[in-house]
């Protein structure tokens, strides 16, 4: 060995420990609404919004002219923003949204708006202060598991994000055209996250549209996944002590939100004109 060799083991920089102070967070932990101006908590709804149908889209849930997401305005709370009937979810942008008030009329944007989603939005916004958002589409695996009349079972962790917190709606009377009709269906919803519309399809509601738009997500997964339980063989249910905890530890609206975020930041990522 060298002399120049011994020096450089002689003069070797000391390892640096890149760890932080130890901090405990868990994915699951709700969080408090970060501080915002009216025009920053509009503008984040907004593009969540936007994002919720473009997501929705990739998920299947665009069929025909069916289906409508909607977040309560944190100025006007008797307002929504709503998307334009005939829109297709993919090509939704923030300036594509529209602000209904409790008439059902149309204060920004050009529209038409979908009468369905007035009548059903509208009441459940009423009904619910607690609600900003509420998702409704004609999704394949809500549609079918609707026509069975009955709500889910508890089969699979993530199933228990809904044991106990969601409903069934029973009477089904053609398309949801006035606001008594809307009632009935806030009426059935409750307090609880989503409704099951009886040969219709399913409904979610949430105090954040990121909830709103993932719960539809994992409730359409949750019809799926049942259906293919059941086509298979005699599913067998997480007992009720076991179901009711875990739906305390999933079935938060924080994990959620994360859940919603983590698909809505790719999305912008890919497709930044939503924000637009």
């Amino acid at each position: 060995m060298s002399h120049t060799d011994t020096a450089d083991i002689g003069t070797a920089a000391p390892r640096v420990d890149f760890r932080h102070a130890p901090i405990r967070k868990f994915w699951f932990d709700d969080e408090a609404t970060p501080a915002r101006t009216l025009d920053e908590e509009r503008r984040h709804r907004q593009e969540r919004l936007a994002g919720a149908f473009r997501l929705f889209a990739r998920y299947g849930f665009d069929q025909g002219l069916a289906g409508h997401i909607t977040a309560r305005d944190p100025e006007w709370p008797d307002h929504f923003w709503v998307n334009p009937l005939g829109l297709h979810f993919a090509r939704i942008k923030v300036s594509d949204l529209l602000l209904v008030n409790r008439h059902g009329e149309i204060v920004v944007g050009a529209g038409p708006v979908n009468q369905a989603a007035f009548a059903i939005h509208a009441a459940i916004h009423e009904a619910r202060p607690d609600v900003v958002a509420a998702a409704h589409t004609h999704s394949l695996y809500g549609k079918a598991w609707s026509t069975l009349g009955r709500t889910l079972d508890p089969l699979t962790q993530d199933a228990c994000a809904f044991y106990e917190d969601h409903a069934l709606f029973d009477d089904f009377r053609g398309v949801v055209l006035d606001t008594d009709e809307g009632a009935r269906i806030a009426n059935a919803l409750g307090q609880r996250k989503a409704v099951i519309l009886k040969n219709h399809g399913i409904l979610t509601a949430g105090p954040t549209v990121e909830a709103a738009a993932w719960w539809y997500i994992a409730l359409d997964n949750a019809c799926h996944t049942q259906l293919l339980a059941q086509a298979a063989g005699q599913p067998q249910p997480i007992p009720h002590e076991v179901a009711a905890l875990t739906h305390t530890q999933v079935g938060r609206p924080g994990g959620a939100a994360y859940a919603f975020e983590s698909l809505y930041a790719g999305l912008v990522e890919r497709e930044p004109e939503l924000l637009d």
